[in-house]
């Protein structure tokens, strides 16, 4: 609080406990400013790129009243996607060369975004098999949605809640829809999961598994 805002930051192994990082060793990636209290943070992970992925949420309220999700000069409701490894002064990260806005002239358009159109994407996993990236996108009253995560797609919130239609006042873009979506009868509040690969079940190889928290 004072202000409200995300914070992405690394740390160093502490060098007396290699399970402990050092708080003094803090270094801020990146600050989102949160206008409300919910919808504040997700997933955050490597991907196979060895790129850093992260989950922003819309900003919260009910309904992204401002619209952030599919507002490209803000970081909320995206999938971030940064190179902590090669810095660009003045960031303490670097954008990497495919991001779908790195060549936009455009000052105020957020390079670090990765894909948009998220609610609030509470967990997302890579496809050990495939590299893809899965996400669990949270549902606003009716829907909840799965989706492959895309460079450069936008995802459609809050045009859409899963396939139907939710606001669509000043929605003019190309949306990529979710490859799986279950109503509220089912549950509330997707949580995400992985895809399954392994000797145990064989049965569910191949399958993601995901759970609901309502």
């Amino acid at each position: 609080d004072n202000p409200r805002r995300t914070v992405v930051s690394r740390f160093r192994v502490s060098p007396k406990d290699p399970y402990r990082a050092d708080p003094q060793n803090e270094v801020i990636l990146l600050e989102i400013e949160q206008p409300y209290s919910n919808h504040n943070g997700g997933c955050v992970a490597f991907g196979p790129d060895g790129n850093l992925y992260i989950a922003a949420g819309d900003g919260g309220s009910g309904g992204d009243p401002q619209n952030f999700a599919q507002n490209i000069t803000s970081l909320l409701g995206k999938i971030i996607r940064i190179d902590v490894d090669n810095p660009q002064s003045p960031l303490n990260y670097g954008i990497p060369s495919d991001n779908p806005f790195i060549d936009s002239l455009n000052v105020n358009i957020r390079k670090e975004i990765y894909a948009w159109g998220m609610r609030n994407t509470w967990r997302f996993s890579f496809d050990s098999n495939t590299g893809w990236l899965w996400a669990a996108d949270v549902g606003q009253d009716a829907w909840e949605e799965v989706d492959i995560i895309q460079n450069g797609k936008n995802y459609g919130w809050r045009c859409y809640e899963g396939n139907h239609t939710y606001n669509t006042s000043g929605c003019n873009s190309i949306y990529e829809y979710p490859i799986w979506e279950y109503s509220h009868s089912l549950g509330a509040s997707i949580t995400g999961g992985y895809v399954y690969h392994g000797p145990s079940v064989p049965e569910l190889n191949g399958k993601y598994i995901c759970g609901d928290y309502v």
